[in-house]
């Protein structure tokens, strides 16, 4: 009966990744929608038909990749040399299938924490949960890294409660494996190995720690190919040296300032309006639109035009690429004083609109179509996300009560990790999709906890 309510799970999740298919694909080529897919696709193709991991697959001289780590090109690689570059309908059947095997590791997740019938619902859950096969119908990284970190948290949890060390070393490797998709797990291995010993008590004998100590070194050495690569091509020890924090933390110094809408409305003009003068003229006009100061928009738009044609300018890939890295300082430079100007307000706003946004405000409608939702549509979504975070907290609660602490603090951990990581900078609700999963496991518990099921 398991095996056939899992294999039913499986079928609905092919399903609802089938329909965002079909829902998403004119989405695939915009130049307007998700514009990350274009370096994606660009850098899948020169990994499937030169092998070298570049934008400029013809460029005379080799320009190496610095904004984006291989992890995520290199599965949209195997899928173009399977089914032909730039086959991008394969590449979302691929990741329709990365979904189930996502809803297949929530089952295996509830199951190791509490038993089958928490395991079944969580699984449930996840395969109606919208926002993962929406972004698995787009060429971009979050359901890949989704997938990667949930099996890094699966193989964590059996580890810990099996104590084998090839498990931890698996573990470790894994979580690599996702830094390379999204270099903002680098530090989750080694926060595990920090954290978990230090809550849990069983954790912290002779073995235990040098369990740990495998996954850290493990996880640690794993980086060195790609820390080379960076050092040999750029000169840098560096994950990503234009994808650094500059950006995020210069984007995530001005949001919360006004709603996401007269933002993006903001971007676009900086981004469409050549002549500074016009720009400045419009950007008033449209303070005045919405009744607000103009200041802060003049300098949020004049900020996002000088450093944006810090890269902009030089037309030599080679220099262009120098020129992201120079870009990314003068971001955090920025950022840094934009900061300092108000710094109360920062701290407010990261800790209520940034939090929100993180964990509550994804919208899985085409990008298009957002803006003509109604409101309260949008606000019914945001409540159910809000719901399932608050469900999650309830199921972390009771295994913690209940004998199961060990686990209440393995499928929490993430959820810790990724709100420290990202709360300091722009926050997106995409940010948070990778540990969705495990969210999802912990509102399965919760749904459906006994205490006659806890040994």
């Amino acid at each position: 009966m398991i095996r056939r309510a899992a294999l039913i799970v499986g079928l609905v999740a092919l399903a609802h990744a089938a329909l965002y298919i079909v829902y998403q694909q004119g989405e695939w080529r915009s130049r307007t929608a998700w514009t990350d897919q274009t370096g994606y696709q660009r850098l899948g193709a020169s990994l499937a038909t030169t092998g070298e991991f570049t934008r400029y697959a013809d460029a005379e001289a080799f320009v190496p990749e610095v904004i984006r780590t291989p992890g995520y090109p290199a599965f949209v690689a195997v899928v173009y040399k399977l089914f032909g570059v730039d086959n991008d309908l394969a590449v979302a059947a691929a990741q329709a299938l990365v979904f189930v095997s996502i809803c297949l590791m929530v089952f295996l997740i509830a199951r190791r924490a509490l038993g089958d019938r928490s395991a079944l619902v969580a699984a449930g859950m996840t395969a109606l949960y919208s926002p993962l096969p929406y972004f698995g119908s787009l060429i971009v990284t979050e359901l890949w890294t989704a997938c990667m970190a949930t099996a890094a948290i699966l193989v964590c949890l059996r580890a810990v409660q099996g104590g084998a060390r090839r498990d931890y070393i698996l573990a470790g490797a894994l979580f690599t494996a996702t830094t390379m998709v999204r270099p903002a797990f680098v530090l989750m291995p080694f926060f595990f190995a920090i954290a978990v010993p230090l809550l849990v008590r069983s954790q912290r004998s002779r073995a235990g720690l040098k369990n740990w100590a495998a996954l850290a070194v493990t996880a640690a050495l794993a980086l060195v190919p790609w820390l080379a690569y960076n050092y040999v091509n750029l000169k840098q020890i560096t994950l990503s040296p234009a994808g650094g924090i500059g950006r995020g933390l210069w984007e995530g110094s001005w949001q919360g300032r006004w709603s996401g809408r007269v933002q993006a409305e903001l971007t676009n003009l900086a981004e469409a309006t050549a002549d500074r003068a016009e720009l400045n003229r419009r950007v008033v006009a449209k303070a005045g639109e919405y009744g607000l100061p103009a200041a802060p928009m003049l300098d949020y738009v004049n900020q996002w035009r000088d450093i944006r044609a810090i890269w902009d300018t030089p037309t030599d890939p080679i220099e262009r690429a120098g020129a992201r890295v120079d870009a990314d300082r003068e971001y955090l430079a920025q950022a840094v004083a934009n900061i300092r100007q108000d710094p109360m307000g920062h701290a407010i706003r990261r800790l209520t609109r940034g939090l929100f946004v993180l964990w509550a405000a994804e919208v899985p409608v085409r990008y298009g179509d957002i803006n003509r939702l109604p409101p309260v549509a949008i606000r019914a979504m945001w409540a159910v996300q809000v719901l399932l975070l608050a469900i999650a907290a309830v199921g972390a609660l009771r295994l913690a009560l209940n004998g199961r602490w060990l686990e209440a603090v393995m499928l929490s951990l993430p959820i810790v990790y990724v709100t420290a990581v990202h709360v300091p900078l722009l926050c997106e609700a995409r940010q948070s999709l990778p540990v969705k999963p495990v969210v999802l496991a912990l509102a399965g518990i919760a749904v459906t906890f006994r205490r006659t099921e806890v040994s």
